[in-house]
């Protein structure tokens, strides 16, 4: 079973458009789970007009920002296999079945992207290419570069990674997954380009540009997340 987790607020511009790109590709028996912030426009009313079985709708009722948005949408699926899903880009029509053979053997897939504007015009056919990645821990540690838009992974990777640490400023969701993956030596990068990423001015996450924090915050950011990793993979290696 597939569990696709999307986190919304305030998306009606696009949600229809992500969800249409989605759901052709899930079976029956797989989910949408959908985690409103609180949103003030018609979002949850057009998702309901869609009126797809498969899709379902939670409101964030914690603490709020676009990490625990996803936490709780992440909460709430019982899939084997989960990916994350923004509410503006659009996947192409083979990303579950690349994704999904991607997974074997390990607990996250991350992929490529196509950067696009508000009207899907690719504006750098590449994400990886233009932000340089490379997989790798150390790599991830000087500057964290990847989109939990462009993420799947098992349920018990999921399990390992719930709840995600306190303070989400430090340590967002998808660098929490990224960096918790790589340490352990469990993701596998494929460069293939699987979603068009739309870049608008309502866009939640910046996927890795270059950040305009104080150095001294990056680096205590990256401290804080890598000692939540080591603490997290010592404490299920003594559950066993």
């Amino acid at each position: 079973m597939i569990s696709v987790c999307m986190a919304v607020y305030n998306g009606e511009k696009y949600v229809r458009e992500q969800l249409e790109s989605i759901l052709p590709q899930l079976a029956e028996n797989d989910e949408v789970i959908v985690s409103d912030d609180g949103s003030s426009d018609r979002t949850l009313e057009i998702i309901r007009e869609m009126n797809d079985p498969r899709i379902h709708i939670f409101q964030n009722i914690g603490l709020h920002g676009y990490t625990r948005n996803f936490e709780n949408a992440l909460l709430h699926s019982e899939g084997d296999i989960i990916f994350i899903s923004d509410q503006d880009d659009v996947w192409m029509n083979n990303k579950v079945r690349v994704m999904t053979d991607a997974l074997r053997g390990y607990e996250l897939v991350i992929h490529d992207a196509a950067v696009t504007d508000a009207s899907l015009h690719v504006t750098c056919p590449s994400h990886f290419a233009k932000m340089n990645i490379r997989p790798g821990f150390l790599r991830d540690f000087v500057r964290m570069r990847y989109s939990g838009a462009c993420m799947a992974f098992t349920r018990d990777f999921l399990e390992l990674a719930l709840p995600f640490p306190s303070d989400a400023e430090l340590c967002p969701y998808d660098n929490w997954l990224a960096f918790l993956a790589e340490y352990r030596h469990t993701a596998n990068v494929i460069f293939r380009q699987l979603i068009l990423y739309r870049r608008h001015g309502d866009n939640a996450l910046t996927a890795g540009e270059y950040s305009t924090r104080p150095v001294l915050t990056r680096i205590r950011s990256r401290l804080y997340c890598l000692r939540h990793v080591i603490a997290r993979n010592l404490a299920r290696s003594e559950k066993r």
